[in-house]
């Protein structure tokens, strides 16, 4: 199997979906702009070819890269970088390239919040109201069902960037006089707690691999405010979201890859509302909390079933709890990095620096601590961030 890998390299942690890949017996082929030199000694022997190209946005650069990946190694069987950024470049490359996998007739519908909407709606599955806005009569209108606050996001976007919380006319006259040059989706503000279904799925769309994410605060409101956020790993689904989110799975027919499905748990009626679809494995260190939560090797289980020898790990359990916490440079904290490791000790499992294109939503740097106990887990979250 020979296997196009974009940006192998980054973030660090995804550069073990590449080596995991290689010890799966798979041709593992790097596509980036980074100079080979920098790559990490682990990645650099995971990969039989690197191909530098000046400029990832340069599509015919990709194109030439992959012509001369398929003369020398032949059929080109997958193609991905797991990053939410490249995922119309990839269904564009394996359109041109017949490579298995998303195509560009499907990609606009995980892209396009709008069509998004649509497709859960279709099945059957609650979401907050809202639509596209292309001036402010027709967002004036959509506010007189809704009411203040509601949220405008591009329909195209990454994350929370270029997101904002609107309360009140003067803020949606403020909006439209300095709103990029971009299509928005305005929607209603639910009240309520983020919850996540996220996992793997086989070659047949079946979930082999589950868990589910709560949020201490919302990815926008955290980002807009420049706080901090700790989020973390349930050890029981409530079986409410693990219905709804296995109907968007087979909504958007998800297969052979990693899904991160955002729903509002709503305060007060406990409702799930639909939010977010993701074709991809979640952001940060979310897929070393699925090992550390379940003491498996994520990045394995991903290369074992895209080489075609199954899910090594059927009968894994959520053995704890594990969360993410994150800290910002801009901020005074009662406890030092090293009183931090003194106190918690082995509970927690990694800590890093995070890369500045991630920091605005998920900090400076960041630690994983996981317990079996939920009080236990929050008690260390608040900890770090006291």
């Amino acid at each position: 199997m020979n296997f196009v890998f974009l940006s192998p390299h980054f973030p660090i942690n995804f550069s073990q979906f590449a080596i995991r890949l290689r010890e799966q017996g798979v041709n593992v082929l790097g596509l980036a702009d980074e100079q080979y030199d920098s790559l990490r000694p682990e990645l650099k022997a995971a990969l039989s070819e690197y191909y530098r190209v000046p400029d990832m946005h340069n599509y015919d650069e990709m194109v030439r890269a992959l012509g001369y990946f398929t003369h020398k190694y032949g059929k080109l069987d997958r193609l991905d970088s797991h990053s939410e950024y490249w995922l119309e470049t990839e269904a564009r490359l394996r359109t041109d390239f017949n490579i298995a996998g998303i195509k560009l007739d499907e990609i606009q519908r995980i892209k396009r919040k709008s069509l998004m909407k649509q497709a859960f709606v279709e099945a059957g599955i609650q979401v907050g109201r809202g639509a596209i806005v292309r001036d402010i009569e027709e967002a004036r209108k959509l506010v007189k069902q809704t009411g203040y606050p509601v949220v405008a996001k591009p329909d195209v976007g990454v994350g929370a960037a270029s997101t904002y919380k609107i309360e009140s006319d003067a803020d949606l006259e403020r909006f439209f006089f300095l709103k990029p040059s971009v299509e928005y989706f305005l929607e209603e503000f639910i009240h309520g707690e983020i919850i996540t279904f996220d996992g793997l799925t086989d070659r047949d769309g079946e979930p082999v691999f589950v868990n589910s994410l709560v949020y201490s605060a919302g990815i926008m409101e955290t980002v807009l405010s420049d706080d901090h956020i700790y989020y973390y790993t349930l050890r029981d689904i409530p079986a409410d979201l693990e219905e709804v989110g296995r109907r968007v799975l087979e909504a958007f027919g998800v297969r052979e890859r990693f899904f991160h499905f955002e729903f509002f748990r709503q305060r007060g009626t406990g409702d799930l509302y639909a939010l977010e679809v993701n074709i991809r494995p979640p952001g940060g260190l979310t897929t070393d909390m699925f090992n550390f939560s379940c003491d498996i090797d994520i990045y394995k289980a991903w290369a074992s079933v895209v080489a075609g020898n199954g899910f090594p790990y059927p009968d894994y359990t959520h053995k704890y709890f594990c969360a993410y916490v994150s800290r910002k440079f801009n901020r005074p904290y009662a406890h030092s990095h090293e009183e931090i490791l003194g106190a918690l000790g082995d509970k927690v499992c990694q800590h890093e620096s995070i890369s500045g294109i991630f920091s605005a939503a998920l900090g400076n740097y960041g630690y994983l601590v996981r317990s079996p106990d939920h009080d236990e887990l929050i008690a260390m979250a608040e900890f770090i961030q006291e």
